[in-house]
């Protein structure tokens, strides 16, 4: 049979391409649409002979859709209406009015799609975009499940939650069970090699300090040589150390590129001085990673996960009595940690986009940093889509 012709809204660098591409479906991506120039820079070098349209969702018209007879859409509408730190301004931020549009031009679709993935932040779930999408997809005959999903289900030291949903006509149905909840597992049976369980759900969202945590003045020992740090609670350090200790994830060392030039991702002073306190500090050997946002690499609070390149350094020494030292003191022993930024390269074998996948020269660090920090995890993305495919008579990916 003809390989799916799939439209890409929303591409940004590609992490639905990748996933597509990893999920082993025979699919040909037809168009790709991004406004982004720098992420379209990203896309052409990694996908060059892919249709990429520079233009709003918006400014796509109903004859260029109908043309284009698409069999699926993979989408990742802007997060900032919906994000739980944010606004939460829903549709009537100015930047949903595209996802708007595409629900509104959906059932006038000459060809309806067979099928639709999406992808969101945790919050998405509970908005009215949301609700307009569901009735949405219900009136033009679709079934559909919604996930709340993070890497680590999958083996993946980084935690990453976000809102997804597949949709299917209902002429092919799941070969699953759908429910009305948000799933924060994959199905039972599609339980493979480092699968979710009913037992481990997949959330593991990023640590935040709970609202009413009473700061600390400075961090203390703490059980497996373990530090508290200021507005972290003694759950969330369980947590952490509960991570560490979960076989079934990978480790951080399996994710770093070798022969890094340390100097060139250290904190600065400042940085350290200033943040040594919240820092979430892992070492290769975790099997744990704050969530990654665009803005790592540049800020550093509530950023991302730190690395201690220095592993044979007790990090509980250096923290003890820290607030006591002077700053020439304390920036002495801070800096016996080696304490640097993940590379953007390392931040994208976390969020699982092959060996393959690179970045022109002209694109920046601080650039990378912030294209990875908008982008999703690969490896969910295809696990989703083979799970879309699936036929209900067999365990194996349809023919299609």
């Amino acid at each position: 049979m003809a390989p799916l012709r799939v439209l890409e809204l929303y591409s940004g660098v590609g992490g639905l391409h990748c996933g597509l591409t990893e999920s082993g479906a025979s699919a040909e991506v037809v168009a790709a649409v991004d406004v982004n120039t720098i992420a379209n820079e990203v896309y052409k070098h990694n996908f060059p002979s892919t249709p990429l349209w520079p233009k709003s969702i918006e400014g796509i018209s109903l004859k260029e859709l109908d043309a284009l007879s698409a069999d699926m859409i993979l989408m990742s509408p802007p997060c900032q209406p919906f994000t739980r730190i944010g606004l939460r301004g829903d549709v009537s931020d100015p930047r949903a009015k595209s996802f708007l549009y595409v629900l509104e031009i959906l059932p006038r679709l000459q060809k309806t799609p067979r099928y639709i993935l999406l992808e969101n932040v945790k919050g998405f779930e509970s908005s009215e975009a949301r609700d307009a999408m569901i009735r949405t997809l219900e009136s033009c005959g679709y079934i559909y499940q919604e996930f709340l999903l993070s890497p680590p289900c999958l083996g993946i030291p980084n935690s990453r939650l976000r809102y997804f949903l597949i949709a299917k006509l209902q002429a092919e149905q799941f070969a699953f069970q759908t429910t009305n909840t948000v799933l924060e597992e994959f199905p039972s049976a599609d339980i493979s090699d480092h699968g979710c369980s009913s037992s481990a759900p997949c959330l593991g969202g990023t640590l935040q300090p709970d609202a009413d945590a009473k700061s600390l003045l400075s961090p203390r020992q703490c059980p497996e040589g373990a530090v508290l740090y200021k507005l972290e609670t003694a759950e969330q350090l369980h947590r952490k150390l509960n991570q560490d200790n979960d076989a079934s994830v990978q480790r951080l060392q399996d994710f770093l590129e070798e022969n890094v030039e340390i100097r060139q991702h250290l904190l600065p002073p400042k940085s350290l001085l200033r943040y040594a306190l919240i820092l979430d500090i892992v070492k290769p050997t975790c099997r744990r990673s704050t969530c990654f946002t665009k803005g790592y690499g540049h800020y550093v609070e509530g950023t991302g996960s730190i690395l201690q390149a220095a592993t044979d350094v007790e990090i509980s020494s250096v923290y003890k009595s820290l607030e006591t030292l002077s700053d020439e003191e304390k920036l002495a022993k801070l800096s016996t940690l080696k304490l640097r930024y993940f590379t953007p390269r390392e931040i994208a074998n976390l969020h699982g986009f092959p060996a393959a996948f690179g970045f022109p020269d002209e694109i920046t660090t601080k650039q990378r940093y912030r294209l990875l920090g908008n982008s999703l995890n690969v490896h969910l993305v295809a696990k989703l889509i083979a799970l879309m495919l699936r036929s209900p008579r067999s365990n194996s990916q349809n023919s299609v």
